[in-house]
């Protein structure tokens, strides 16, 4: 078994519901391997560390574990997952500024972000796969692992948004 470290964040059913009747129930009840977060009305968030024989495994016995407690919470966020420059270089213990030399060097070579605007943003396990694939890094396996799940779990809560008419005429033209 290994150990894995994610964040997930969920928005309440009921957003007049005080998020702090369910820090008790979620601790009893299988989330005692995380740190509970209440600090914003209609919303709440836990930060696991689990133990678990893969990353999916441990993100979706979270995810079943809070579903029970909280009927029709929606997931807002899987983390880590959309990360900045900054994240990117907290996470593996680098300098900001040697990520910037890495993109800027790098060029056309580095992951598309999600996002290219004023601060651009990727999703943290394209940037770790080409990392260790093109710079033959050696990094946190379970990072890698929980970065790939945490991805799935974020594109398939947008996914689930979708107009599919949209989505299949977007799939001949994109793809």
């Amino acid at each position: 078994m290994a150990q894995y470290d994610f964040t997930l964040s969920f928005a309440l059913p009921q957003k007049d519901v005080d998020p702090e009747v369910f820090v008790e129930q979620l601790y009893g009840d299988g989330c005692d391997d995380a740190l509970i977060g209440i600090g914003q009305h209609g919303r709440i968030a836990l930060d696991f560390t689990r133990e678990a024989s893969s990353a999916g495994e441990a993100v979706l016995s979270a995810l079943s574990d809070v579903q029970r407690v909280i009927p029709g919470a929606r997931l807002i966020e899987a983390s880590p997952d959309f990360v900045g420059l900054t994240d990117i270089a907290n996470l593996l213990g680098f300098t900001r500024q040697n990520m910037r030399k890495l993109l800027v060097k790098s060029g056309p070579n580095f992951p598309l972000p999600v996002h290219a605007g004023k601060t651009a943003i990727w999703h943290l396990s394209t940037v770790l796969d080409w990392l260790t694939g093109e710079k033959g890094r050696t990094l946190d396996r379970s990072l890698i692992e929980v970065s790939r799940v945490n991805m799935q779990c974020n594109l398939f809560k947008e996914a689930a948004e979708l107009d599919h008419d949209i989505s299949n005429r977007l799939k001949r033209l994109v793809f």
